[in-house]
């Protein structure tokens, strides 16, 4: 089974990245192979509503998003960690995100989504939520911890001393790893939900 993780931090080594390794730590243990990308550094730009996508089954634009969608589709799991910047997460982890999910094809119903925010002091809670709403619109259950999956750090690795963030990343991690394989006997015995065809209305008439 396959966890893809993507950090959205700029940094490299920074504190999202330190959150991201204690969960990796996890999930190796529970047998998962793990496939973490960087993306917080590159240049990644937003959806321009082109539509092509519909029509060829990827992004215009063949950037890490299509690299990304090929591992995504493989995965059982996604874990998307962020800095929080003016309680938001990354812009361009934010573009990368809304190219990724309106452009791929496959269904990610039952594929577990985990979000897993990083800052100095606040902001936290809404750069979750706002992180959450990529599964929660695209059938993808979301795996909880202890806490909300946050974790505080400034400088590089400070995140390394919050002994309660870095155990609700293990917490989060086992969680995640227990509803995976869970989903995939579920599979195995009864197949996913049935899906009905999917009914889009118009607000304005």
């Amino acid at each position: 089974m396959q966890v893809l993780m993507i950090n959205g931090s700029p940094h490299a080594k920074g504190n999202t990245a330190v959150a991201l390794a204690e969960m990796e730590k996890i999930f190796s243990q529970e047998g998962f192979s793990v496939k973490t990308l960087h993306i917080g550094n590159q240049n990644i730009r937003g959806c321009i509503g082109c539509g092509s996508c519909a029509k060829n089954g990827k992004c215009v634009f063949d950037d890490a998003v299509n690299e990304a969608a090929a591992l995504f589709a493989e995965s059982d799991g996604l874990v998307v960690g962020s800095p929080v910047y003016f309680a938001s997460a990354n812009a361009t982890l934010v573009a990368f995100l809304t190219r990724l999910f309106y452009s791929t094809p496959f269904d990610k119903t039952m594929r577990v989504g985990a979000a897993v925010v990083a800052a100095r002091r606040g902001g936290l809670s809404a750069t979750f939520d706002e992180l959450n709403k990529f599964f929660t619109i695209s059938g993808m259950p979301v795996a909880s911890g202890q806490y909300w999956n946050s974790i505080h750090g400034r400088a590089p690795g400070e995140a390394l001393q919050d002994a309660e963030g870095l155990q609700g990343m293990r917490t989060l991690a086992r969680n995640m790893a227990f509803l995976m394989k869970s989903i995939a006997l579920g599979r195995e015995t009864y197949g996913l939900p049935e899906k009905e065809p999917f009914t889009r209305t118009n607000f304005i008439r």
